[in-house]
């Protein structure tokens, strides 16, 4: 059995990729409103935003366990996989990372962990190229390699109709929170060192869509690419980052994903999330 990836919950993957990847999703915890629910098992975008809209609400996220991670590798190991890689969502995010840093000690060096840096299919392409380095006989240090090549490749910039949420899970610096609130402004982040940092800021949801345009276009530069759009309850904004990226990229682009973010990412960025992710192909 070829290296092993392990991946959580909030990369978002398209249905499909998880099997055709032998690839294994350990979930997050949301705890909406005092009840506790695993991402895309329990949980799902639309228990989030239903609970965001409501009056009085709690809404929060706890990382995947060690002990729930350590029982994920050994089961893979004792399957017969010769190690394990595992990437997770951006350690300035969660604590998925340290979680699975502990879980990889109690197994020695048959277990590696590699930080994305990103979330969404910021995590998301990572994963793939790791587990297509598995696929094709690459070794445990080969595997990470792919995988931590890919984190450099991919760039990740989003819209939110309001700072408020993420200000309230402290992901973002609060003077910035207030500063978009005092200017009603919309902000526009990104992750260029794996914190959510303001990017830039517009004045419209379709100013917003299209400067992510440009954005992504600029970060594709002249490589060919792989392309992801995530939202939430915003299908018309995917829709239309979609198109206006099909046009712009034209050759250059090879692969399309889009999804909907999950009940996690939910929780700390508010309905309206409009999310473009860019992962230049390796040559």
């Amino acid at each position: 059995m070829p290296v092993a990836v392990v991946t959580d919950s909030t990369a978002y993957l398209p249905a499909e990729l998880i099997p055709t990847h032998r690839l294994t999703v350990v979930p997050l915890t949301v705890v909406l409103n005092g009840v506790e629910g695993l991402e895309g098992v329990e949980t799902f975008p639309e228990d989030a935003t239903r609970a965001l809209g409501g009056r009085r609400v709690s809404v929060s996220t706890s990382r995947a366990s060690p002990e729930q991670l350590a029982r994920t590798y050994r089961e893979l190991l004792d399957a017969g996989a010769e190690g394990v890689v595992s990437v997770h969502l951006s350690a300035g995010l969660s604590g998925t990372v340290e979680a699975a840093e502990l879980a990889a000690a109690q197994l020695g060096d048959r277990v590696t962990v590699v930080d994305s840096r990103s979330c969404g299919m910021g995590l998301g392409f990572p994963v793939i190229a790791a587990a297509r380095a598995a696929e094709e006989g690459a070794d445990l240090a080969g595997v990470r390699a792919a995988a931590v090549d890919a984190v450099g490749r991919t760039s990740i910039y989003f819209y939110v109709d309001t700072l408020e949420f993420l200000r309230r899970g402290g992901r973002i610096n609060a003077a910035e929170a207030l500063l978009g609130t005092a200017l009603s402004v919309k902000p526009i982040l990104h992750m260029p060192d794996g914190s959510i940092v303001l990017r830039d800021k517009v004045r419209t949801a379709s100013r917003g869509v299209a400067r992510l345009v440009d954005l992504a276009v600029e970060a594709a530069g002249d490589e060919q690419v792989d392309l992801a759009v995530h939202h939430l309850a915003a299908p018309q904004r995917a829709e239309a980052l979609l198109g206006a990226l099909t046009v712009r990229l034209g050759d250059r682009l090879r692969g399309v994903y889009v999804s909907e973010a999950g009940a996690a990412v939910a929780a700390h960025v508010g309905p309206g999330l409009a999310c473009v992710v860019i992962h230049r192909v390796a040559p």
